[in-house]
């Protein structure tokens, strides 16, 4: 159904009912690794679990992956209010953490979350061609190495270039600093190895969304980092790039903005895909 542009306040909430679901559903701790793996590891059963929002009175949505931030050594899974009511499913997964785990472990259990989500999501009446990948901070640099280096996807039996979208939220490009950080590397020396997003650019990855605050007041040259990558994807020749600086935001209020921007290319992407059916 196409969204048009309503002549009066009455018009636009009708048009508002109409366009979106009106029923949200929430599953909570729903477990995404093998059940063996979590019968054998505490950490993965206490860990390896999502909530799914999701549109209960329609069929075929979009569905966000989203990630939380944290630096890979805190934080916990929650449904972004952001989010909510826009006729997109959320999944929302945790994953092990540093020091409990070393890397890989924390992008290979975002790839499980993934895999999962394109496994399960047409059960809810989500469409499975139709999964974007987001997070924030620790979060974007997750949805950013599960998206473009294949190798985690495949261990799944899923091809990373199905994924609709990639919105990492100020993410790291170069390494994150706590997998340096495992091999006593100081967070202020940069490294790109085969834990970097940067070592995996390539032209046929899926569309990407870069987003940061305002390279005077985010993290450790995260800004510069984002447009390196970006320019490298572009030399790469892949042709689905962008990268947005939010100016007057941080590393924590650039979220705002971000947000916006995903509901904004998920809503659009699902109009054009109606307009060709």
């Amino acid at each position: 159904m196409i969204l048009k542009k309503a002549s009066s306040p009455i018009a636009f909430l009708l048009c508002a009912i109409v366009c979106y679901p009106s029923e949200y559903k929430t599953q909570t701790d729903l477990i995404y690794r093998e059940e063996a793996e979590a019968k054998a590891d505490k950490y993965i059963a206490e860990r390896c679990r999502l909530d799914l929002y999701y549109p209960a009175d329609t069929k075929g949505f979009p569905t966000v992956v989203w990630f939380h931030g944290g630096g890979l050594r805190s934080g916990k899974k929650s449904i972004p209010k952001q989010l909510k009511e826009q006729g997109i499913a959320v999944v929302a997964a945790n994953y092990r953490l540093f020091p409990q785990v070393k890397c890989p472990a924390y992008i290979e259990d975002a790839a499980a979350a993934v895999a999962w989500t394109f496994h399960n999501i047409s059960k809810y009446g989500g469409d499975p061609k139709r999964i974007y990948l987001a997070g924030h901070s620790a979060g974007g640099y997750l949805t950013s190495m599960v998206g473009l280096d294949k190798t985690y996807l495949a261990k799944h039996g899923v091809d990373a270039n199905q994924i609709a979208g990639l919105h990492p939220l100020s993410g790291h490009t170069i390494t994150h600093f706590t997998p340096r950080q495992e091999r006593g590397i100081a967070k202020e020396k940069p490294l790109i190895d085969k834990y970097a997003p940067l070592y995996h650019v390539r032209p046929d990855a899926p569309p990407i969304v870069l987003t940061t605050g305002d390279r005077d007041l985010e993290l450790l040259g995260r800004y510069e980092e984002n447009a390196y990558f970006w320019r490298m994807m572009k030399v790469a020749g892949h042709k689905a790039s962008e990268i947005h600086e939010f100016k007057g935001r941080n590393h924590g209020t650039m979220t705002s903005p971000a947000f916006r921007l995903l509901v904004d290319r998920i809503q659009n992407s699902t109009k054009m895909s109606e307009n060709l059916n």
